[in-house]
């Protein structure tokens, strides 16, 4: 049987291949019945699109592969705490939980910034567990953000 760890594996994987591509390295995948059904990492800045986030692309993979938007016997597994419209998303597909990585006190809407995903005022509660891989996921974060900065400070001094 796959655990959580596993799954966030394949997120990572999907992160680095946005990392690879100069995007923001979040990578998410949704999952049912132990199998992945949905990828995605962002493509924020290739597609120039600001919808093309990792959660919302490995959404619209599993609603094609299901055949329906309801995503209710899914799992959601992300590198990095959903952004406020990740989390709609999130909500409005009906996912009953969700698996973070890192969480993300800037844009948060899983619990840091605010909390969408368990706003009991909307329809749809999502269970939350954090720290999956917690460490490799920063980790990965903090590569792209030292080469973005290496980038600047090096276009700067030409």
């Amino acid at each position: 049987m796959r655990t959580p760890e596993d799954f966030m594996k394949e997120a990572l994987k999907e992160a680095s291949k946005a990392l690879s591509m100069g995007e923001v390295p979040v990578g998410a995948i949704v999952e049912k019945d132990g199998e992945i059904i949905g990828r995605g990492h962002n493509l924020t800045e290739s597609s120039k699109d600001p919808t093309t986030h990792a959660e919302v692309l490995a959404i619209r993979e599993a609603a094609k592969n299901l055949g329906g938007w309801r995503l209710l016997d899914c799992r959601l597994y992300t590198t990095t705490e959903p952004c406020p419209m990740c989390a709609g998303a999130i909500v409005l597909a009906r996912i009953p939980k969700i698996f973070i990585g890192t969480m993300d006190p800037k844009k948060g809407a899983g619990g840091s910034l605010m909390n969408i995903l368990q706003d009991e005022r909307l329809n749809h509660f999502v269970q939350i567990e954090t720290g999956i891989m917690q460490q490799q996921c920063e980790e990965i974060m903090k590569t792209f953000f030292k080469q973005l900065r290496k980038k600047k400070s090096e276009e700067t001094t030409i």
